[in-house]
């Protein structure tokens, strides 16, 4: 992406220099240039430019930090040069260099003053090492950062106060489980927005028995009428109104997190504002839609969970279902154990069912024998068993 001649722009590592030489955060940043901090923490990354109004003023901020972290320098590399004359040399141009640190960094040199004036070089305070935060310390700074926006963008997403507070204490409770990854994440607030998002937007909410009827609407009537067409928009549109014109984000960013192309994003976006137009009038400026989700959501008192009891849920989850896992295995081990240690050892062929033989006369019942019978039934006792003679019936 070109950048243009009429407002240069350095890198975006220098960008991001400049702002930590000069003590600034990008919170500050973001209000002094009026867009997102997430917008900042992109384009100190290098993923979005600056266009347009929000460039001219970020490359006159950029400016200025580059001449207050260049006299910062000279003021240091002076007083420097100083301590190392002695304490004559000190005691003669002291007083403009102090001045020059006092007015960048406020009340830290009081003590450099005082030591200037009494001819004697101030003794550099040593640096404090700073302990690190645990994994606890890090997850309650996050949760007490997003969750209280979260659960009230979540509300403007469903229209369901407990269905908000759930989804933020589930994806807070998930983003426990998986704590280092989302620690080293580069946007640890996005991976909880994204989770929270997937799980408030499920369409398998409407099969739960305590969300199957609606909760009571706000009681203001521009408020209900607003809400009532957020909820009529398509869960995509929904979405992607709410992360531009709501959260303030970049279209990229929109598109990344809502996992579709730039363009598709746009087009979502154009559809949703025009569908929030045709309903009210009055929003079809950004800016003022933007206030207007504000207040909508500024108006419900939701509130979310202590930090203390989300990671405690998420534990007790965790162990849940590690226990569970472990019951099916035991089940299944001894299910097969059980299979092995009653199955045949060897193949045995079935018996095949009888089948009817063609040419045997029927059994007649017993009874006395006729004079004929008698006479072929001592012929064939007399004759031998074996032999090539063939006794046939007589008659034959």
């Amino acid at each position: 992406m070109t950048q243009s001649p009429g407002s240069p722009l350095p890198p975006p590592k220098e960008r991001r220099r400049l702002r930590e030489v000069c003590s600034l955060t990008q919170a500050q940043v973001a209000a002094r240039v009026g867009v997102s901090r997430e917008t900042v923490r992109a384009w100190e990354s290098g993923r979005t430019t600056p266009r347009g109004g929000r460039r001219e003023a970020y490359a006159r901020l950029l400016t200025l930090l580059a001449e207050r972290a260049r006299e910062r320098t000279e003021a240091q590399e002076a007083a420097l040069e100083l301590e190392m004359t002695g304490p004559q040399g000190a005691a003669e141009g002291a007083q403009p260099v102090v001045t020059a640190i006092a007015t960048m960094d406020g009340p830290a040199t009081v003590a450099t003053e005082d030591a200037a004036r009494a001819d004697a070089p101030a003794p550099a305070p040593e640096p404090r090492p700073e302990r690190p935060l645990t994994p606890a310390q890090a997850f309650d700074a996050l949760y007490a950062f997003c969750a209280p926006a979260l659960v009230r963008q979540t509300y403007l997403l469903s229209g369901r106060r407990e269905l908000a507070r759930e989804s933020v204490e589930r994806a807070f409770q998930l983003a426990w489980q998986r704590w280092p990854e989302v620690a080293c994440d580069r946007d640890p607030a996005g991976w909880v927005r994204a989770t929270a998002y997937d799980f408030v937007l499920s369409p398998w909410h409407r099969f739960r028995p305590r969300y199957r009827h609606p909760e009571p609407p706000p009681s203001d009537a521009s408020d209900r009428a607003l809400l009532e067409v957020l909820l009529k928009l398509p869960p995509p549109q929904r979405r992607t109104l709410l992360l531009y014109d709501g959260v303030g984000l970049d279209l990229p960013e929109t598109a990344a997190e809502a996992e579709a192309t730039t363009p598709a994003t746009a087009k979502r976006l154009l559809h949703a504002r025009a569908a929030v137009a045709a309903r009210l009038p009055g929003l079809s400026d950004p800016t003022e839609l933007h206030h207007r989700l504000a207040e909508l959501a500024a108006t419900e008192r939701l509130r979310a969970a202590r930090p203390a009891t989300v990671r405690d849920g998420s534990e007790r989850r965790a162990r849940f279902w590690t226990r569970a896992a472990i019951a099916f295995t035991v089940a299944l081990i001894g299910t097969t154990a059980l299979t092995l240690r009653t199955a045949p050892t060897q193949y045995e062929p079935p018996v095949p069912p009888g089948e009817t033989v063609l040419g045997v006369p029927p059994r007649v019942a017993p009874g006395p024998l006729s004079e004929r019978e008698r006479e072929l039934r001592t012929k064939l006792r007399e004759e031998m068993p074996g032999g090539p003679e063939r006794v046939l019936p007589q008659g034959w």
